[in-house]
């Protein structure tokens, strides 16, 4: 048996050493690193290398600038260019104040497989969606000489879901019903864990009643008031306490699935006057990032093949039905509806389908 990493764990490496700073090799196709966290050594090594910007289709159409790649757009580098000149493309935060960021130059010349992967990789490390890359001849000779972690474009592209671990399992008695008890389930890919919170004794037999409930440290933990997502989970504890069953599950994705410091970017966003779903666009990601099918695994390695939802977002149902859960009855949940949150929960409705 051989000790090296797999393809899985390989990526887990690459994630922290982007996070990090570091750079990152792709099998075949060349280096990259994260635009947020580069620093100017390491820029100008690249730059030496004939690097250009890689970023989403979504943040290149707020730059105004043409992405011939499709879903990605790479940007030629000047040869003066600096970190901050970099980091002012993958970062909207200053985009009205400095509009004008060009002349840019999109590239269509050559593979756009290194960008792609690159901008995947930035996503699923929670950074930016976007980096500095440069095209290598030999890519695993180069990450041997600079002892890089080196991935392969297709496992860094592939969009199956991890495998989950149940992990462990213990009594915990809460308010709204002293039998419950806490469930942590692992992903093989490195990834945070996620947790379901199973009240009573639910019948594996029957449609169980369920939520999916991704994590809100803002909402869930500060109560902040420019979402619902506390007043939600709350309820969603009440009513399966009141009927003395059910199971809440406790995603780590945070933010639509794009990390907590990214939120708090399009929260500034939002501040200066775009919608939730504008402000997602501008920092480069998809008005929704979530993976559910994480969800309905676990209800799944809990015993659980049918669900009465707790949710306004039909996003959900769809994906727990084309994960093998049946949905029996959508549950609406509807609460936590302020003066700070109503046009978010507007923007809910009318962008991303929400029954509210």
């Amino acid at each position: 048996m051989s000790l090296a990493p797999d393809n899985t764990e390989r990526l887990a490496r690459a994630r922290a050493d982007l996070r990090m700073g570091v750079p990152v090799v792709v099998a075949g196709a060349g280096v990259m690193l994260a635009a947020e966290t580069l620093d100017a050594a390491r820029l100008n090594a690249l730059r030496d290398l004939g690097a250009a910007v890689a970023l989403t289709d979504w943040r290149a159409k707020t730059l105004k600038v043409a992405a011939y790649d499709g879903d990605v757009a790479r940007i030629a580098l000047p040869s003066d260019t600096s970190v901050a000149w970099v980091r002012a493309l993958a970062d909207p935060s200053d985009d009205l104040r400095h509009p004008m960021k060009g002349p840019l130059r999109g590239l269509r010349e050559g593979s756009p497989l290194l960008a792609r992967v690159a901008v995947a990789l930035c996503k699923s490390a929670r950074l930016l969606p976007a980096a500095v890359i440069a095209p290598l001849d030999d890519a695993t000779g180069f990450a041997q000489v600079h002892g890089l972690t080196v991935v392969d474009a297709d496992a860094a592209l592939t969009t199956a879901e991890a495998a989950l671990r149940s992990i462990t399992s213990a009594r915990l008695p809460i308010s709204v019903s002293e039998a419950g008890r806490l469930h942590v389930f692992r992903p093989d890919d490195g990834a945070e864990e996620h947790y379901a919170v199973e009240i009573g004794n639910p019948d594996r037999n029957a449609p169980v009643l369920a939520r999916l409930h991704s994590a809100c440290f803002t909402g869930d933990l500060l109560d902040s008031l420019k979402c619902d997502c506390g007043p939600q989970l709350r309820a969603a504890l009440a009513q399966m306490g009141a009927e003395g069953a059910g199971v809440l599950l406790y995603l780590n994705q945070e933010g639509r699935g794009i990390g907590l410091a990214n939120k708090m970017r399009a929260y500034a966003l939002q501040d200066q006057g775009f919608d939730t779903v504008e402000a997602n666009h501008r920092l480069g990601f998809h008005d929704d990032e979530r993976d559910f099918r994480i969800g309905a695994a676990i209800l799944k390695q809990m015993g659980f093949g049918a669900v009465r939802l707790l949710t306004n977002n039909p996003a959900k149902i769809a994906r727990m039905e084309d994960s093998g859960v049946r949905v029996a009855e959508r549950v609406a949940l509807k609460v936590g509806e302020n003066a700070h949150n109503h046009a978010y929960l507007a923007t809910k409705a009318a962008k991303s389908g929400h029954l509210l």
